[in-house]
């Protein structure tokens, strides 16, 4: 049984899980509120599983921003992601998002003080709506709950995996300095940071400041010897050097009037330069080893300001104020501009009359593969602006809690293409006039300054929302007095992704943009019991009804039940529906291209050409779509909280997601459904001109968002904490895994592809933690695991990629007054990465960290 005393501390816990109240003396113990619940409770462990993770342990981890940290959970899965891996490519650089059980990130909602955050301007991989995880600095975090279920009953849409919900600070006292540096030992990523704390208050207010400052070095896939080359068949895997390289490759060209371009690959096959060098020269292409160009980990800036306040304005009413900002800046770098067949040179060239450059195909047009390495290697600078402010009013009266609120969140984003751009009409034009030489690697410099242009790209996403609550006693029952809660919401939101008029008139060549429009009005009315039924049986009863402008509407109910047999044993199980409405990207995304790795259903049985049957890159003008209907989900968790001694404390759940309607892009099976005659809605393949009774290759390839098929996913998560104190000092372990039993791919057709141990979904994850104590010592040592899995076949990619185990620790010691000093590492064997050979960098880039050892110090001190 746990008393007020316990539950006070109670959120200071382990990392992987929070101390276990099975029991609960009304008189005695003070009622909390709980990230899952509307309704204040004595118990911390409820119907549905909730992961605590509180200041303390973050600081022990070593993570420098939520990013790191919560990738690391084993509830963490496929389609989370952090700046690893961005480069000039990339629709979202600088930016982190969580995606529990695997259901991606837009499937996770992530809330601040149980309270909404606007999602970031620039969505990733062109669609994703997420919020920034890392626009929350980790100095300001009181600790974060992890809702490990469906909870849209409770926060309405985007729960459908689940819930984070980041607690800020709001009663600090004192002043409080903090500095830290860093550095990794394979070169790349040297990291410092600092932040200033400040709070005051007595009985009737009080104030909390906080500064947060952190700054990380870029790192290159050039800084680790197993990336820094695309060519990858020494470490057996594929050679991913791009077909666009400098000098280049050719093929005549029929070339229209207009400009358009239709390469002759019925009669002639593209031709490597010349000059190509013999490394480089690989079938039919000169490659172009683009990896040591490349950002594994971008150079970032952020500064952030926290505020809160609580005054006191009468009996019963308390009056708080919410603010927080914070500056962000990432650079990143990508190789030179590729072009594949945007460009031309006609049989009449001045540089072929003249002899300057010599015709590889005599009398031929031709129209080619290279790379701009004259205009220098690309360089993009994202800057992002993040603002939060609420506005509230609180009481108490004898029957009832009230709640009022003002909510208004605003990401701001802009991206600048700093180098490296080419315009494409300009430089056209120099090729045209015999003014830039595409058979030659030296250049005037004044053309290349001519044809190089500055890009830019502004984003903005402006969440606004009005919500009151009231709670209290409903009536009695055997068990207790019941409570309630209801609450109505109204919200607004906008975005917007506006490139510049380069990219939205396609001259900028070589890099992708996105352009998307969209806003919504959304309200809401939920409400909530919680039946004590008898002395061991409660029932939690939830229901959400939401109606959105753009879609309609949609209403979630939630079931929750706890038992406990014993004072040591509690069995819970919860049900529930939830949904996730379409993002306003989807929604409202303009044409915008990318280039999947397709295959060619329609001609591969006819040509058995490696071009056709292996996964190529394909151009695919992708675009919204307004008629899109909600994903929605079903899920169910069955466990168990036993705690057999004072010491030992064991949580298993069983948990279960069926999702339905997912909005996908699908490309692939959308082609091989076209090829076969079906007809595909929105969906378009246009073609070369056919030859010999051959279709002709695929030119481009119209595409938009669909609700197409589902997922299904169960598994288990174990949770252990066991403690001991001794002459030695008081020790605490921490377990925590996940078992992924499938995750099943459902297509539009119902059929369905087994995901569970393939790529990028591992069956296994797990914590394992010891934090030993004693006087004015500390350390902690954690290992982390994620499992093997099948390598990516889309790809082309065979075998397993092997277990992942690093070892992180710290030393920490506070014998000096006021003072804290911690040495750690992360990483500290220097583990690389397993090796995947489906990409260039040899390795999982989205699971698995190219860091590698991380040392650290810290230094606090506080008056």
């Amino acid at each position: 049984m746990y008393r007020k005393s316990l539950l006070a501390t109670a959120v200071l816990s382990s990392l992987t899980m929070a101390p276990v109240a099975l029991a609960a003396d009304e008189d005695n113990v003070e009622r909390i509120e709980v990230t899952g619940s509307h309704i204040r409770r004595a118990d911390l462990e409820g119907p549905s599983p909730v992961l605590y993770i509180d200041a303390e342990q973050i600081a022990r981890s070593g993570a420098r921003d939520l990013g790191e940290l919560l990738q690391k959970l084993p509830v963490s899965g496929s389609g989370s992601f952090s700046p690893q891996g961005n480069d000039s490519d990339s629709t979202a650089n600088g930016g982190a998002g969580i995606s529990l059980r695997g259901l991606g990130a837009d499937s996770t909602l992530v809330l601040l003080n149980g309270r909404r955050i606007a999602v970031n301007a620039f969505a990733q991989g062109i669609d994703t709506a997420f919020v920034d995880i890392n626009s929350i600095p980790v100095a300001a975090v009181e600790r974060i709950d992890v809702l490990k279920d469906g909870a849209s009953a409770i926060y309405g849409s985007d729960a459908i995996a689940g819930v984070v919900n980041v607690i800020l600070k709001k009663n600090f006292d004192g002043t409080e300095f903090n500095f830290s540096i860093g550095d990794t030992s394979d070169g790349g990523g040297a990291e410092k940071s600092a932040s200033l704390l400040w709070g005051h208050g007595d009985d009737k207010a009080h104030t909390t400041v906080i500064l947060d400052y952190f700054k990380r070095d870029e790192t290159l896939y050039a800084d680790r010897s197993y990336s820094k080359n695309a060519n990858q068949t020494s470490r057996g895997g594929g050679d991913f050097r791009s077909s666009s390289g400098n000098p280049g490759s050719y093929i005549p060209a029929t070339v229209g009037a207009d400009g358009s371009i239709i390469p002759k690959s019925d009669l002639y096959d593209w031709q490597p330069d010349a000059n190509c060098p013999a490394g480089d020269s690989v079938g039919t292409f000169c490659r172009f080893n683009f990896a040591p160009f490349m950002t594994l980990n971008p150079a970032t800036e952020r500064t952030g300001l926290l505020l809160t306040h609580q005054r006191q304005l009468s009996d019963g009413i308390t009056g708080f104020v919410e603010a927080n900002v914070q500056h962000s800046r990432t650079d990143v770098h990508g190789a030179p501009s590729p072009s594949f067949g945007e460009f031309y040179m006609l049989a009449d060239n001045p540089l072929f009359l003249s002899g300057e450059a010599v015709n590889p195909f005599p009398g031929e047009d031709l129209t080619m593969r290279r790379r701009t390495t004259e205009a220098g290697a690309r360089h993009k600078q994202m800057e992002s602006d993040n603002h939060r402010l609420v506005l509230g009013l609180e009481g108490q009266q004898e029957a009832f809690d009230w709640e009022l609120s003002y909510t208004y969140s605003r990401s701001r984003n802009h991206e600048y293409g700093k180098s490296g751009f080419v315009q494409s009409s300009r430089f056209q034009d120099a090729i045209n006039a015999g003014d830039f030489n595409p058979f030659s690697t030296t250049q005037d410099p004044d053309v290349i300054d001519d044809i190089s242009v500055l890009t830019t790209r502004n984003g903005r996403s402006v969440t606004e929302a009005w919500d009151g609550q009231i709670s209290g006693y409903a009536f009695a029952l055997p068990g207790g007095d019941s409570q309630y809660a209801i609450g109505v919401e109204y919200r607004e939101e906008e975005i917007e992704d506006v490139p510049d008029e380069l990219f939205l008139r396609g001259e900028v060549f070589g890099t992708e943009a996105t352009t998307a429009f969209g806003s919504r009005e959304q309200y809401s009315v939920y409400t909530e019991l919680a039946l004590p039924i008898t002395s061991q049986f409660d029932a939690q009863l939830a229901l959400r009804y939401e109606h959105y402008s753009d879609f309609g509407s949609d209403t979630n109910p939630k079931i929750g039940l706890q038992y406990r047999p014993l004072d040591s044993l509690m069995l819970r199980a919860s049900w529930g529906e939830a949904f996730r409405a379409p993002s306003l990207v989807q929604l409202g995304l303009g044409p915008t291209q990318e280039s999947p790795n397709l295959i060619d259903p329609l001609r591969c049985p006819l040509t058995g050409a490696s071009e056709d049957c292996d996964p190529l890159e394909r151009t695919i003008v992708l675009s919204g779509n307004p008629d899109l209907q909600p994903e929605e989900s079903e899920s169910y968790n069955i466990g168990m909280v036993w705690q057999p001694m004072t010491n030992l404390e064991v949580v298993i759940d069983y948990w279960n997601y069926d999702q339905d309607n997912l909005i996908s892009t699908d490309t692939q099976y959308r082609l091989t459904q076209f090829s076969a005659g079906v007809a595909q809605e929105g969906f378009e393949v246009i073609r070369e001109p056919s030859a010999g009774g051959v279709p002709g290759r695929i030119f481009q390839i119209v595409d938009q968002y669909q609700n197409l098929g589902g997922q299904k996913t169960d598994g288990v998560d174990l949770d252990l904490r066991y403690s001991l104190d001794s002459n030695y000092g008081a020790f605490q372990f921490n377990y925590l895994l996940t078992w992924v039993n499938s995750f099943d791919e459902i297509k539009a057709d119902g059929t369905k592809r087994k995901l569970a141990g393939e790529w990028r979904h591992p069956e296994w994850r797990w914590n394992a933690t010891l934090d030993w104590s004693l006087d004015d010592w500390a350390a902690t040592g954690r290992v982390n695991y994620i499992g093997e899995y099948t390598d990516n076949v889309d790809a082309g990619a065979t075998g397993t990629v092997d277990s992942f185990v690093t070892f992180d620790g710290s030393v920490t010691y506070a014998g000096v007054k006021d003072w804290r000093f911690t040495l750690g590492a992360n990483n500290l064997f220097d583990e690389e990465p397993p090796f995947s050979g489906s990409d260039f960098m040899g390795y999982d880039v989205e699971t698995h960290s190219a860091q590698g050892r991380f040392a650290y110090a810290k230094v606090s001190y506080r008056f």
